[in-house]
C-alpha cells in the first residue's frame, strides 16, 4: 500500500483553516462531534464531501432512529434528542407517545408502519417503542442550524485526501476541492468518515469486512390507508404479494415499505444487496446500477399488484448508497459480540446504545496520537459492529469524541491522556448519557481499563 501520509513540512498546498479540532465527515457522528467540541469552547473545522450535512441520515435516507431504548429507559440522549425535538416542531418527525409504547395490537396498527417498533423482539406484532420516523430534509436543516449556531467552520464540497502526520501525531488533513488541494490544520482530528478513511491512511490498524449495502428510495402517490386496510383484512394475500415484490428487490426487511411524516410518501429500505465493497469505486458503481434496476422493476410490480400503490411513483433515490460495514478500527480496545450480548460495562464507558456500552478506548487508535474515531467504524469486531452501528449510538460516540477533543485542546494534553470520568461529566452537562451508570436491569460485569488483544 502506498503511503498517503504527508508531513507538515512537505505541504504543497494552501492552508485554508487552522483550528483546535478538525472533524472529517459531516454525518450524524461528525456533526455531533463538531457541535459538541464547539460548545465546549474549542474552535472547530468540519469537512464534508457532499453539498449537505447528514450522511446516511439524510443523503442515505436511513429514516428511522432506533436502538436507543431498553425495556425500562431511553438510553441514548443528548444531541440526538435535540434533533428529535427540532424535527418534531417542524412536523417532520413521528414519535409514538409514551402511553402507546410496549402496548397492544391496536397500537401496532396505529404506529407499526412508521417502523417505530422494537425490532429485537421475536414476538409479532413487535412492541411499539421510543423510535423516530423523520424526513431527510428536516435532518439537513437541523444539522445546518446546529452547526451555524455553534459557530463551526463548515467546509462542504471538501473530499478528504490525505492525513498530515508528524512523527505519529496528527496535525491536520488535506482535502481535494474544485479549487485544488487544501490543507486544514488542527490540534486534534476526529475521523467520522464511516470507513476510517483518515485513520487507515494515517497508519492506524484495522480489519476489513462487509455486510449489506442498500440504495434506499421513496415512493409518492401511495394511499397508505388503503394499503393498511388490505393488509389487515387479508394478511395472507398481502404476504404473497409482498413476497413477490421483495423477491424482485432481491432482499428487504419484513416490512419493505414504511410510512413517513409526509402523507402519501413511503420509505423503502431496499434493495438489500451483498457482495459489494463500499471502498471500491468499481464495486460501488455496479451496486448503483444493480439497485436501480431492481427498484424500477419492483415499482412496476407494486403498481400492478399491491392495493394502495396503483398510482405510486418514485419521489427520489438516496444520494448515498447505504454501506453498513467496511474498515473497522483495531483500537486500544476492540468491542466483541460477547461484550454486546452480555451488556458488559466498562469503567471508561463514554457512550451507550440500546443496552450496550462503548469504552473510550474503542475510539482511540493505537498507532496515531491526537486522532479519535467515532461512528460505525469504531473499534469492534465485525459481528459486534453489526449489532451496534445504528445512528443514535454513533451520535453518542461523536458527542464523546467532541468532548474529549475539546478537553485535550484546552489542557494541552493528548486525547489519550483525557480521563474518561471527565468526558462522562461533560457529557452529562450536555444532557447526554455516557453510560457511566449501567442500567439497573442489565447483567453487567465491570471490565478493567487495560487493553484487550483481539
Amino acid at each position: 500500500m502506498r503511503d498517503l501520509r504527508v508531513s507538515p513540512g512537505s505541504l504543497d498546498c494552501e492552508v485554508v483553516a487552522q483550528s483546535d479540532v478538525v472533524v472529517v465527515g459531516g454525518g450524524p457522528a461528525g456533526v455531533s462531534a463538531a457541535v459538541t467540541a464547539a460548545r465546549s469552547g474549542a474552535s472547530v473545522t468540519l469537512l464534508e464531501r457532499y453539498p449537505a450535512l447528514g450522511g446516511l441520515a439524510s443523503g442515505g435516507m436511513v429514516l428511522v432512529l432506533d436502538d436507543m431504548i431498553n425495556a425500562q429507559e431511553i438510553t441514548v440522549t443528548g444531541i440526538v434528542s435535540e434533533y428529535v425535538e427540532r424535527m418534531t416542531k417542524m412536523e417532520l418527525a413521528v414519535v409514538p407517545p409514551e402511553e402507546d409504547r410496549f402496548a397492544s395490537t391496536e397500537t401496532w396498527n396505529r404506529w407499526g408502519r412508521y417502523g417505530v417498533f422494537d425490532f429485537h423482539q421475536s414476538q409479532n406484532p413487535k412492541p411499539i417503542c421510543y423510535s423516530v420516523a423523520f424526513d431527510p430534509d428536516a435532518w439537513k436543516r437541523v444539522s445546518n442550524d446546529l452547526v451555524r449556531e455553534s459557530c463551526v467552520n463548515l467546509r462542504l464540497h471538501s473530499w478528504f485526501s490525505r492525513p498530515i502526520v508528524d512523527n505519529g501525531v496528527m496535525r491536520g488533513v488535506i482535502a481535494e476541492t474544485k479549487d485544488g488541494p487544501q490543507a486544514v490544520l488542527g490540534d486534534v482530528v476526529i475521523d467520522t468518515t464511516g470507513d476510517i478513511d483518515v485513520a487507515s491512511r494515517a497508519g492506524a490498524s484495522y480489519v476489513k469486512d462487509s455486510y449489506l449495502t442498500t440504495l434506499v428510495f421513496r415512493l409518492g402517490g401511495v394511499d397508505t390507508a388503503a394499503a393498511e386496510r388490505f393488509e389487515q383484512a387479508d394478511p395472507k394475500a398481502a404476504r404473497q404479494i409482498n413476497r413477490k415484490i421483495k423477491r424482485v428487490l432481491g432482499g428487504a426487511w419484513e416490512l419493505w415499505w414504511l410510512k413517513t411524516p409526509i402523507p402519501g410518501v413511503v420509505w423503502c429500505n431496499a434493495p438489500h444487496m451483498t457482495g459489494y465493497d463500499g471502498t471500491d469505486p468499481e464495486s460501488m458503481t455496479s451496486a448503483e446500477f444493480a439497485a436501480r434496476d431492481r427498484i424500477s422493476e419492483a415499482v412496476a410490480l407494486c403498481r400492478e399488484t399491491l392495493p394502495g400503490f396503483e398510482n405510486a411513483y418514485v419521489v427520489d433515490v438516496a444520494e448515498q448508497m447505504g454501506v453498513r460495514q467496511t474498515r473497522l478500527l483495531e483500537g486500544e480496545y476492540v468491542v466483541t459480540a460477547e461484550d454486546i450480548h452480555s451488556r458488559r460495562h466498562f469503567a471508561d464507558t463514554v457512550a451507550r446504545g440500546r443496552d450496550y456500552y462503548t469504552p473510550y478506548r474503542a475510539l482511540l487508535p493505537k498507532e496515531v496520537d491526537q486522532l479519535l474515531v467515532a461512528g460505525r467504524h469504531y473499534s469492534a469486531t465485525p459481528q459486534a459492529q453489526k449489532m451496534s452501528r445504528e445512528i443514535p449510538p454513533c451520535m453518542a460516540m461523536g458527542q464523546a469524541a467532541g468532548v474529549a477533543a475539546a478537553l485535550a485542546a484546552d489542557r494541552g494534553c493528548t486525547v489519550r491522556e483525557v480521563p474518561a470520568p471527565d468526558i462522562q461529566a461533560v457529557m452529562r452537562k450536555f444532557g447526554a448519557d455516557p453510560g457511566d451508570q449501567p442500567s439497573a436491569n442489565a447483567t453487567v460485569t465491570t471490565a478493567s481499563t487495560e487493553g484487550t488483544d483481539i
